[in-house]
C-alpha cells in the first residue's frame, strides 16, 4: 500500500524511529467477575441436571449441558486473563494477551457446536415429543434463569472491550435464554398440553446460540488473522499520514490488533530531504495516537532519495 503527498519543508536526516508505547487491557479487575459468575454458574449446574432427568425435560437437559459448557467457558476466560496480565519476555514479546482471543474463539466455537446437537434433539422431539413433568421444568427453569441473571450481571461489571469476556458473556446470555425457553415449554404443557413446546423452544435457543457463536468466531479470527481493528480504515489512516507536510510517500503500511484493546501499526515513511526525521516521527506518532488511538506504533522514517541515484545504483 502506497500513499505519495509532495510536500517540503526544513532539513534533517534519515532515522528509524520505533514507538513503543501500549496499554493491553488490564484484567485483573475481570477475573473477580468471572469468578462471581463461575461460582453461580457452577452451584446450579448439577440441580438442574437431576431435575432434567427426573423431569425427562430436553429443554432442562439442554440448559443443564449449557450450563457446563457455561462453567467451562467462565473457567477457560479466567485462565486466559491470568495468561494476559503477564509481562513479555522470552520469546513472547508482545506478552500473552492473544490467549484472550483464543479463549473467545474456543468459547464461539463450543457455542456452534452445541447448538447443531441441541438443534438435532430439538427436532427429533417435536415429531416425537416425551412426556414432560411441566411442573418441575417451570421452578427449575424459573431458578436457572434467575442464577443466569445474577451471572450476567457480575460479567457486565467486568471488561465490556475484552473478546474473552464477551464469549464468557455470551454463553452465560445464551444459556439465560435456554432458562426462559424450558420455562416456555413447561408452561405449555401445564396450560396447554403440548408437549412439543419443548422441542420448539430448544430451536430457538440453538438458533440464537448459533448466531452468537458464530459472531464470537468471526471477530476472533479477524484478530488472529491480522485485520486492521474495527473502526480503523487502513486507507484513511495512510492518506491521514501522506497529508501531513513533508510526508513525500508511505508505503508498507500495516495496521493490525494484537488484542481487544491494543492496536498497532508499522509503515516506511519517506519525508522531504530537507526535513527533519525525528521531528517529523514525533509528530506522526503524535497523530496516529490522537486521531485513530493507535499507540503502539513503528515508524521508519528516510528521506526521500536524489533523482539522480536512481539512475547510478551499482550492480552486484
Amino acid at each position: 500500500m502506497g500513499h505519495r503527498h509532495h510536500h517540503h519543508d526544513h532539513d534533517g536526516h534519515a532515522h528509524d524511529g520505533h514507538g513503543h508505547h501500549h496499554h493491553a487491557p488490564g484484567p485483573d479487575a475481570d477475573r473477580r467477575w468471572l469468578t462471581v459468575a463461575l461460582v453461580l454458574i457452577a452451584s446450579f449446574m448439577a440441580a438442574e441436571v437431576v431435575a432434567g432427568l427426573l423431569a425427562d425435560s430436553l429443554a432442562l437437559l439442554s440448559d443443564a449441558a449449557h450450563m457446563l459448557t457455561d462453567a467451562a467457558s467462565i473457567a477457560l476466560a479466567l485462565w486466559a486473563a491470568r495468561l494476559a496480565a503477564r509481562p513479555a519476555q522470552g520469546r513472547f514479546t508482545f506478552g500473552l494477551g492473544r490467549a484472550e482471543i483464543l479463549s473467545a474463539q474456543v468459547n464461539g466455537a463450543s457455542l456452534l457446536v452445541l447448538a447443531g446437537v441441541i438443534a438435532i434433539e430439538a427436532v427429533q422431539r417435536l415429531f416425537d415429543p416425551p412426556s414432560v413433568d411441566g411442573g418441575v421444568v417451570v421452578l427449575v427453569g424459573a431458578l436457572g434463569a434467575a442464577v443466569n441473571v445474577a451471572a450476567a450481571m457480575a460479567l457486565a461489571r467486568a471488561s465490556r472491550q475484552s473478546l474473552n469476556v464477551a464469549g464468557a458473556r455470551a454463553h452465560v446470555m445464551a444459556d439465560l435464554f435456554g432458562s426462559l425457553a424450558a420455562v416456555a415449554a413447561g408452561l405449555g404443557v401445564l396450560l396447554f398440553d403440548r408437549p412439543e413446546v419443548d422441542g420448539a423452544a430448544s430451536l430457538v435457543v440453538a438458533a440464537l446460540m448459533m448466531r452468537t457463536g458464530w459472531s464470537l468466531v468471526r471477530d476472533a479470527g479477524r484478530v488472529l488473522l491480522e485485520a486492521a481493528p474495527a473502526g480503523v480504515d487502513p486507507e484513511a489512516v495512510g492518506r491521514t499520514l501522506a497529508g501531513v507536510p513533508g510526508v513525500v510517500e508511505v508505503h508498507d503500511l500495516h495496521v493490525w490488533e494484537i488484542t481487544t484493546g491494543f492496536p498497532a501499526l508499522a509503515a516506511h515513511v519517506l519525508v522531504a530531504r530537507g526535513d527533519d526525521c525525528h521531528r517529523k516521527r514525533r509528530e506522526l506518532q503524535l497523530l496516529l495516537g490522537e486521531r485513530f488511538g493507535i499507540e503502539h506504533v513503528t515508524l521508519q522514517v528516510d528521506h526521500e532519495r536524489e533523482p539522480h541515484l536512481l539512475s547510478i545504483e551499482p550492480r552486484g
